[in-house]
């Protein structure tokens, strides 16, 4: 059997704390959240009180959540066991009216202000509804509310659903550039075997990267009512910490988890080798195909060079049939290619906005947009 302080042997000396992230995501599965037929009420409002603690610091908090398709099964009388793609989506669409109004009162109830955002796999793999949710999430993280999501189960299809929510929160967390994700489970972290099954297995207190022998400990879903289990938080762990974002999985069976967590509660810590930042800024530079070419003048690449968005009235001309979302080049006329972005206008748009300042982009296109051509969070300059 593998040793757990042999896996760990290499982390850091000291583990990251609460304390030390900025945006967090906390993924809750149905099985923590509903008890038999009924949402276990107090529990939900212990960790409404912990979202808010989190607030009263600073941080801001998402929550991916599942839930609706066991509420809504409960309302419409369906069997237990599996059920049929149109059973399950049926359920989903009345199970997510209850999900949503309890968020709600729960957040209400401790001060908050819960939005409620329902996705699906594409909306975390084409690039403009990409960042149309990522847009929406900043919105709503500025205006202080706590986004609460879930996979649109009523439309998606057994062909593209993430079929379970632990890889879902891992893209949210990436889209939403969190640098740290919180998977509450009903186990307490990664053992080095099934703890069920195995009474000498240990916890794992840290996994500074994810090897085959970490793969190999991955076990399926341990209630009936969870789609994934071990098996699926490791493949959210590779997309979180590939994104940037350290993750934990810790018991959410309990009172108050994440303060829990916060005093110092055993879990299991994946540690991401770069920050939501780096890791997207990578991202852009090597994984994607520029679409286009933005000119800019020598003001604006002092600019963008000293850390700001590039705006369109430092931009002399652009090339390309580029879409929303797509890569372009930066290029100075006389020295060549200096970045590159993800461009929030399509070319015809951008087209009729550059060279023009800000406050007059509502004028130009007759409808308010974003005041950066590329914002800086979406750019990489050469050398970095």
């Amino acid at each position: 059997m593998a040793n757990a302080d042999s896996l760990s042997e290499t982390a850091a000396p000291s583990l990251p704390r609460l304390a030390d992230f900025h945006r967090i995501v906390i993924k809750i599965g149905s099985s923590l959240l509903i008890d038999g037929d009924s949402v276990r009420r107090e529990w939900l409002a212990s960790v409404a009180a912990d979202i808010a603690a989190l607030h009263a610091r600073g941080a801001e908090v998402l929550v991916v959540s599942s839930g609706s398709v066991a509420l809504g099964r409960r309302v419409l009388g369906l069997p237990g066991g599996a059920l049929k793609l149109e059973d399950s989506q049926a359920a989903a669409a009345v199970g997510q009216i209850a999900l949503a109004r309890t968020w709600a009162e729960v957040l209400g109830d401790a001060g908050m202000v819960a939005g409620q955002i329902l996705v699906t796999y594409g909306d975390t793999e084409e690039r403009r509804r990409y960042l149309n949710a990522r847009a929406t999430i900043g919105r709503l993280l500025a205006l202080k509310a706590v986004p609460v999501l879930n996979e649109n189960d009523s439309v998606a299809t057994s062909e593209i659903r993430f079929g379970d929510n632990d890889r879902l929160a891992a893209r949210i967390a990436t889209m939403a550039s969190a640098d740290l994700l919180v998977l509450l489970s009903d186990v307490a972290g990664l053992y080095t075997a099934p703890p069920a099954s195995d009474p000498d297995a240990s916890l794992i207190p840290v996994v500074p990267r994810i090897t085959a022998e970490i793969e190999s400990m991955a076990g399926g879903a341990a209630s009936i009512l969870s789609r994934g289990g071990m098996r699926t938080k490791i493949e959210a762990a590779k997309i979180a910490t590939t994104g940037g974002a350290h993750m934990i999985i810790a018991d959410g069976r309990v009172l108050h988890p994440i303060q829990r967590l916060n005093d110092g509660a055993a879990c299991t810590w994946f540690l991401s080798p770069s920050n939501p930042v780096t890791a997207r800024k990578k991202w852009i530079a090597g994984s994607i195909e520029p679409r286009g070419t933005v000119f800019v003048d020598a003001g604006a690449a002092r600019a963008i060079q000293a850390g700001n968005s590039l705006l369109p009235a430092g931009v002399l001309r652009i090339e390309g049939p580029f879409k929303r979302g797509d890569c372009v080049l930066i290029r100075l006329e006389e020295d060549g290619e200096i970045g590159r972005g993800l461009v929030a206008y399509s070319a015809d748009k951008a087209a009729q906005i550059i060279g023009r300042k800000s406050h007059e982009i509502e004028t130009v296109l007759g409808a308010p947009g974003r005041a950066e051509l590329i914002h800086r969070d979406d750019m990489v300059l050469a050398g970095d």
